[in-house]
């Protein structure tokens, strides 16, 4: 065989590694904040109350979150956000905010969480997890939506930043827009299912002994008691409604969005400087 007509075979794109590492301290200090989140999520299920008892928010929570939130931001930056790399993430926090107030969930429909996830992808688990915090907080001052449920939507949108950076590197070209649909998809409801746990304890009601249907949270029941009572009211109230147009609506923001707004942010990548030392 000529050379000439001998194939070509195209050799493996490198993976591409994050554009902003993260420190040993600084992924413990991500653990420690996860375990907090999930601490305020999962607490009506681990709370052993006597049947029939009222059971009230552990506000204290509401208070320890921001404080850890506001230690994750701090052992981030320590751990290599330079000057320009803190610019990208003020402009892409207020992008989201704007396209938040554009898009405001009204049936489902939003468009903040794609790019959360392609800005996760680009520069890493910590700065997807300090965006999400950052961009929620943001357009929840841009769009008047302060609240108690403002630190359950900082942290899930945190957790689904993160996990945009800690998707494989080495996927490339149209494999890692399906892997970043998909995962878009299932952040998706995800999210919705995080926020239903939330305030499912205080907006089904009391619950009533004796009810055919029961969406409740009832105090003392078992834990898979009340898992299950609230997968069926996660199932009828989000998942076939919200959750599922925003998962649509995430997929195809990837899809079709999503080339060019990766090229772009990584195009800042290469641009902004990492001046921060990674500990081994």
């Amino acid at each position: 065989m000529s050379p000439s007509t001998t194939p070509r075979v195209r050799a493996p794109q490198p993976a591409r590694p994050a554009a902003v590492p993260v420190s040993r301290r600084t992924a413990a200090v991500l653990v420690v904040a996860g375990v907090a989140g999930l601490l305020m999520l999962l607490w009506p299920l681990l709370l052993d109350a006597p049947a029939g008892e009222r059971v009230d928010p552990p506000f204290v929570f509401l208070v320890l979150l921001p404080v850890v939130v506001a230690v994750v931001l701090a052992e981030v930056s320590e751990g290599g956000l330079d000057p320009r790399v803190l610019a990208v993430l003020g402009v892409l926090s207020a992008v989201v905010a704007v396209v938040r107030g554009v898009s405001p969930g009204t049936g489902g429909v939003e468009l903040v969480f794609f790019l959360i996830i392609l800005a996760g992808r680009v520069f890493g688990p910590g700065f997807g997890f300090v965006l999400g915090c950052t961009s929620l907080f943001a357009s929840a001052l841009l769009t008047a939506g302060v609240g108690p449920w403002l630190p359950f939507q900082m942290i899930c949108s945190a957790w689904v930043g993160m996990g945009a950076g800690l998707l494989p590197r080495r996927v490339t070209g149209r494999g890692e827009l399906v892997l970043l649909a998909v995962y878009a998809a299932v952040a998706a409801y995800v999210y919705g299912l995080l926020m239903n746990l939330s305030s499912w304890p205080f907006l089904t009601g009391v619950y009533v002994p004796g009810q055919e249907l029961q969406l409740a949270f009832e105090p003392g029941a078992p834990v898979l008691e009340n898992l299950h009572t609230f997968v069926v009211y996660t199932l009828l109230t989000s998942t076939a409604g919200w959750d599922t147009v925003r998962a649509v609506t995430n997929v195809v923001a990837v899809l079709v969005l999503g080339p060019a707004v990766l090229t772009t942010l990584r195009r800042a990548a290469r641009r902004s400087l990492v001046t921060g030392r990674v500990s081994r």
